[in-house]
């Protein structure tokens, strides 16, 4: 299932410095494949547990832990913990809460809205989900 994300700062609010999304995430969520792009992320869990690979380290952060995913790096993350998690999800510069925006609006039945529409960066795949790394889960 894909997550559920409420934007909490648009880039477009912090002359494109930053974003910020809350992300709710079911017991399954596998998260993207392995991925890099050109914006720093940071990850701080407020509820539950989710786990992280960055670069070849897999490790678990749960409620009041952050991970911190640099511009460049190879990173992913799930949830594997069985039970639901929440984050918040702080990206420099911003702009990628544009996707999330897509989505949300894609599930209202709705058009997105002009900011939401503006591009956000390119992200790129290089590698599996964290359940098809760890056999399937």
């Amino acid at each position: 299932m894909t997550p559920q994300a409420t934007i909490h700062v648009r880039s477009s609010e912090s002359g494109d410095a930053i974003s910020v999304i809350e992300v709710r995430s079911d017991a399954s969520f596998d998260g993207p494949p392995l991925h890099h792009h050109d914006f720093d992320e940071a990850f701080y869990v407020l509820d539950g547990e989710l786990t992280f690979r960055l670069g070849d380290e897999v490790f678990t952060r749960r409620a009041g832990e952050t991970a911190f995913a640099p511009r460049g790096s190879r990173h992913t993350l799930a949830n594997l913990s069985g039970a639901p998690a929440r984050y918040l999800l702080i990206c420099t510069p911003g702009g990628f809460e544009r996707m999330f925006a897509r989505i949300v609006a894609e599930r209202a039945g709705e058009e997105p809205d002009e900011d939401a529409l503006r591009p956000y960066p390119e992200t790129t795949m290089v590698g599996p989900t964290l359940f098809e790394k760890l056999g399937g889960r």
